[in-house]
């Protein structure tokens, strides 16, 4: 399945949180400040201090590898991922776009299905253009079986296949950990 089909993918905002089954008290707590969120005028709105964010551990299942990308704002290897565009709603649709433009890879399709697999509140440190800020970052997992295929969106983004213990160790960002722990589990 190809990322530019028209049709929408995944269930909208607020079925995917009703969905969502949270694990231990942290994601307990950061899918309560994410309900909060869904009745405001746009939850997706980068200019509050709160808003979504959509992202993706892309899995090459046969291989069990994860991809990863440096991330030159959070000097972090991370998820590809990020904002919504100006009339997006849909957080897998976000995914796999932004899945898209950071690899290139344009087989990409939810794995093993479309649940949110971990709903993660991130801080955001301040940049010269915006203050301090936090995401509430909504987590799925997306497969590839063109893993060769992946291309950086540019050279200070580079990207890396690992093994999942692999990237455990690669990344600093313990949220991460623990999408590459629920991604492992599904992958055994």
């Amino acid at each position: 399945m190809a990322t530019t089909s028209a049709a929408p993918h995944g269930p909208d905002l607020s079925r995917l949180l009703d969905d969502h089954r949270p694990q231990g008290p942290v994601e307990t707590a950061d899918l309560a400040r994410a309900r909060a969120l869904v009745g405001a005028p746009d939850p997706w709105d980068r200019g509050t201090p709160l808003h979504f964010t959509a992202s993706a551990l892309i899995v090459h299942p046969p291989t069990r590898r994860v991809l990863l990308r440096w991330h030159v704002r959070q000097q972090a290897w991370l998820q590809v991922g990020g904002h919504g565009d100006p009339g997006e709603t849909l957080p897998l649709d976000i995914a796999l776009r932004e899945g898209l433009e950071e690899t290139g890879l344009t087989d990409l399709t939810p794995w093993p299905d479309a649940a949110l697999v971990h709903l993660a509140v991130v801080p955001v440190p301040a940049s010269p253009v915006e203050p301090a800020h936090e995401h509430a970052d909504l987590r799925f997992l997306l497969a590839t079986g063109t893993p060769d295929d992946a291309r950086p969106e540019n050279p200070a983004s580079p990207l890396e296949w690992l093994g999942i213990e692999e990237a455990r160790k690669r990344t600093t960002e313990e949220n991460l950990r623990d999408t590459l722990d629920r991604a492992a589990r599904l992958l055994s």
